[in-house]
């Protein structure tokens, strides 16, 4: 009977660990029956590489929805780029917050004449004619960078939801603008050559979600049996998104299991 207790006690504690917002969910059918273009409908290797304007005007000319990535430059202006480091889409040294927004329009993306840019610029382009999630990258103090980049959102007419890794972000919209749709990020983060930190096990298995309350819950379809996943899911019947689905075969194979899809590199049958 003592051991029954123990093990009751611990799956309360966890279930109150991983329980999402039940209450009060804002409305998630703008969001539904669409796929999502991550950082818009791009090719890399042509004239629309990812988290560009013309990547975004594609997905929008083809009703894609977005999936586009937030941080702060230098001067603290939200920009639309989605690696910490410059090396992989610019060929640069440093990070976006090494240098101002001026200083980053030298840069190219990829082999294109697209710069990166600015993301009040992006959600003008828009404007509202597809359903935006806009992952919010934390870099710094998460206050910092949730206040600048939803001074900017704020101003949006337009459908959209936000979403981060890290929980704090997600916390700092239930706090302070409750009625926005947000979902806490999350993958397994074991690799052969990278050990799991205490940080990433807490997000891996969503147990900081009794601080963020998420709405949602993207998670990296290839885990997709993670149990806390499935719990938010299916106990609690938190909204599922898959990220990121990079062929048909995958997203064949997970369509029963998540109810929206961030995709790249293909166009979905639909």
């Amino acid at each position: 009977m003592i051991l029954g207790i123990i093990i009751t006690f611990f799956l309360v504690l966890y279930l109150l660990a991983v329980m999402p917002r039940i209450f009060g969910v804002p409305d998630k059918t703008p969001f539904q029956g669409k796929f999502y273009a991550h950082g818009g409908l791009h090719d890399n290797a042509g004239e629309a590489p990812e988290n560009s304007m013309l990547a975004f005007r594609r997905a929008v000319g083809l009703g894609y929805g977005i999936e586009m990535d937030v941080q702060l430059t230098k001067d603290r202006i939200p920009v639309v780029f989605h690696d910490e480091t410059l090396k992989r889409a610019c060929g640069g040294e440093g990070t976006v917050r090494d240098f101002t927004y001026k200083e980053l329009q030298e840069f190219r993306l990829f082999d294109s004449e697209q710069r990166i840019p600015l993301f009040v610029d992006s959600l003008n382009m828009v404007n509202g004619q597809v359903p935006l999630i806009v992952e919010i990258k934390i870099h710094e103090n998460p206050k910092v960078v949730c206040e600048f980049v939803d001074a900017v959102l704020k101003e949006y007419q337009g459908i959209y939801c936000v979403e981060s890794f890290h929980p704090l972000a997600v916390r700092w919209y239930r706090k302070n603008r409750s009625t926005v749709l947000r979902g806490q990020l999350a993958s397994d983060y074991h690799k052969p050559e990278h050990r799991e930190s205490f940080s990433e096990f807490l997000v891996h298995y969503l147990l900081l979600n009794f601080l963020a309350k998420p709405d949602f819950i993207a998670y990296n379809h290839k885990h997709k049996y993670n149990v806390s996943r499935l719990v938010c899911k299916y106990v609690f019947g938190a909204l599922s998104v898959a990220w990121t689905i990079r062929s048909q075969n995958e997203l064949d194979d997970c369509r029963k299991d998540f109810d929206l899809f961030i995709m790249e590199g293909f166009t979905p049958n639909e």
